[in-house]
């Protein structure tokens, strides 16, 4: 599946790769427009935080919406895991149903919340992430 960037999108990868030095392979503005999601080159996650998250913070007044990062990975088990972090993430049973990927996960009961977010903001963001990347079509939460 090929990308395509909006000129929102390319704006903010410019910015938040210019303010912290990590590598940006994707970008997903939330639909109320509040939060930005980033997806780093793996092995950038650390960089595009920064020393006690100065990095990302100062992205975030620049940019003046909430962001989420994500490191990519090839494996989608791992990258549906990076995605939902910090929930921690117990079991992922990708199957084909109906002739489309779907990615059964089990979240800890106590990070239930934070994996589908506030107004399920979270989930619907890994549900495009992985659609992107790996051409699963839906993410069931057990």
């Amino acid at each position: 599946m090929t990308i395509k960037f909006t000129a929102d999108d390319m704006r903010y990868i410019a910015i938040f790769e210019g303010l912290t030095g990590a590598s940006v392979k994707d970008c997903i503005i939330s639909d109320d427009g509040g939060t930005v999601t980033l997806v780093v080159n793996k092995g950038n996650f650390g960089i595009a935080i920064g020393h006690e998250g100065v990095k990302v913070k100062k992205a975030i007044k620049v940019i003046g919406k909430g962001i989420e990062i994500v490191e990519y990975s090839e494996d989608p088990v791992e990258f549906l895991k990076n995605a939902f972090f910090p929930a921690e993430v117990i079991a992922v049973k990708i199957i084909e149903k109906d002739g489309k990927k779907v990615a059964a996960v089990k979240i800890d009961p106590h990070d239930k919340g934070i994996a589908v977010g506030r107004r399920g903001k979270k989930v619907q963001g890994a549900k495009k992430l992985l659609n992107r990347h790996h051409d699963i079509q839906n993410i069931v939460l057990t």
